[in-house]
């Protein structure tokens, strides 16, 4: 007989052991998916404690090899501050592309007028001795040596001090475009894409653009310490990127577990953009009736909780879900009981 013959002949009877196999294959599947509901929990917890550690341990490991180009750069700024001889506050409509045009062409001379008195053994003119640093907003330029522009970045919470950022900025002639060559940035805010984007085509964007993304990542982080702070003992788990970009976090103090997760789409952001809280009822809660209890549970949406979150800061957001929750908790419960 012609071989494809054979497989024309064998083909239904080998379909239909597929068939069968693939349907013991769902029942098995099913089983295994109503096993495994009730251990989903765990492994989601469990999950976000691995997660938390390993970017716990990153950002250990930047801050130590950055610690050395921070001192160091810390220290030069500093020296800059203290030989600086005016400092002269520049309002929104001073800072410009004209302005930062004089100080890169300030910088390029003072290098040029140094290497020339080294050459000839000139002594220096006290004329050229001024220091002239520029404040803008919560940024200062400082006109470094090398031909170099420093910008200090300081940031704030509240009304109170946070950390100081530094930025340098080189360029081999006054004609040819600047680059980052040192920093002190946390790692993970993309210094190096901004950079790409908006350095060589519109550098004042880049200057202020790198402002906007400090400061809003300090107000992220700080609004998470503040829910720390203030409501550590209430918060279940609690889960957070390093540019706090994605926060997660559950309450359990109640008659279900809420469930907390809010994206900010853009890194100068303060308020989320997503925002979703779940309210996912315990199978030991008195509401629940025996027959829920062996149920999968179905979570709800709590839209109060969600808009409160886009349009508050956290710790007001948080402070709002939780005095507004019994009440929501309480009609959800109504409405399903009279579903």
């Amino acid at each position: 007989m012609d071989l494809s013959v054979t497989l024309a002949l064998s083909s239904p009877t080998e379909h239909g052991e597929q068939l069968r196999r693939r349907q013991h294959s769902l029942s098995e599947l099913t089983y295994a998916r109503e096993e495994d509901a009730t251990k989903l929990e765990t492994t989601r917890s469990r999950l976000l404690n691995v997660l938390k550690r390993h970017e716990d341990l990153k950002e250990r490991l930047s801050r130590d090899s950055d610690k050395l180009i921070f001192e160091r750069l810390q220290k030069e700024f500093e020296a800059a501050r203290v030989a600086q001889t005016e400092e002269i506050s520049i309002d929104d409509e001073q800072w410009n592309d004209g302005l930062l045009a004089t100080i890169r062409e300030k910088v390029h001379i003072e290098a040029e007028r140094k290497a020339m008195v080294n050459l000839a053994n000139i002594p220096t003119d006290s004329q050229f001795q001024s220091r002239t640093t520029y404040r803008i907003r919560n940024k200062v330029i400082y006109c470094l040596d090398g031909a170099r522009i420093g910008i200090q970045y300081e940031t704030f919470f509240a009304g109170e001090p946070c950390e100081i950022y530094h930025c340098v900025l080189e360029s081999k002639s006054f004609l040819e475009k600047m680059t980052v060559t040192e920093h002190t940035l946390p790692f993970f805010l993309p210094i190096r894409e901004v950079e790409t984007d908006h350095l060589s085509s519109n550098a004042i964007r880049f200057i202020d653009h790198l402002e906007e993304i400090l400061q809003s990542y300090i107000d992220r982080r700080e609004q998470v310490r503040l829910i720390k702070e203030l409501y550590g003992n209430q918060i279940g788990e609690l889960f957070y990127s390093l540019p706090y970009t994605l926060i997660e976090f559950t309450l359990e103090d109640f008659e279900c577990k809420v469930t907390v997760s809010i994206r900010y789409s853009d890194l100068i952001l303060t308020l989320p953009s997503q925002a979703r809280v779940l309210a996912w009822p315990l199978r030991s809660a008195k509401r629940i009736s025996a027959a829920d209890r062996r149920a999968q549970p179905v979570p709800s949406r709590l839209s109060y909780a969600e808009n409160a979150l886009k349009t508050l800061s956290l710790p007001e957001a948080y402070a709002e879900i939780v005095l507004e929750l019994p009440r929501a908790l309480k009609q959800m419960f109504y409405s399903q009981e009279s579903d």
